[in-house]
């Protein structure tokens, strides 16, 4: 019998440019897929802050107008009560022309650093039928939202 050649399988050619091809693309997939992840995370969190924010702007202007300046002092910020005693808020929020009504206009919500703040624009109505617009920051503040800054 004759001996015959085994088998051999033919030699491949090398394709480093290929592989290369192959690892850069997984690579360009896998940051797409990243930053669609963190879109998404980020537009949920804006998302589900813009009611508390709007709440929270409602409640302080509603005791504005109401003439509770207690209840719209214990909705500021820290900062901003730590520029405004009780009485002068008080005071302030009782000078004429006094709020009477108010509407709110718009909620927009952005994060800083990785926290959601928010400013609510409001159309604000005083003694006499004079109206105004205003911005209310708003901010996170120990698990609560805040009115944070110069209100009026």
């Amino acid at each position: 019998m004759g001996a015959g050649q085994p088998w051999s399988r033919p030699a491949r050619r090398n394709r480093p440019m290929r592989t290369g091809l192959a690892f850069a693309g997984f690579g360009v997939a896998l940051c797409c897929v990243g930053a669609a992840g963190l879109g998404a995370w980020n537009l949920q969190t804006v998302r589900q802050a813009a009611g508390p924010i709007r709440e929270t702007a409602d409640g302080f202007l509603s005791e504005v107008a109401l003439g509770d300046s207690e209840g719209a002092y214990d909705r500021l910020c820290a900062d901003a009560r730590s520029r405004w005693s009780a009485i002068g808020f008080t005071s302030w929020v009782r000078t004429p022309p006094m709020v009477t009504d108010y509407e709110i206009t718009d909620v927009s919500v952005a994060t800083r650093s990785g926290r959601p703040h928010g400013t609510v624009t409001v159309k604000v109505t005083r003694d006499g039928g004079l109206t105004e617009e205003r911005r209310l920051p708003v901010v996170r503040e120990g698990g609560d939202w805040r009115v944070c800054g110069d209100p009026f």
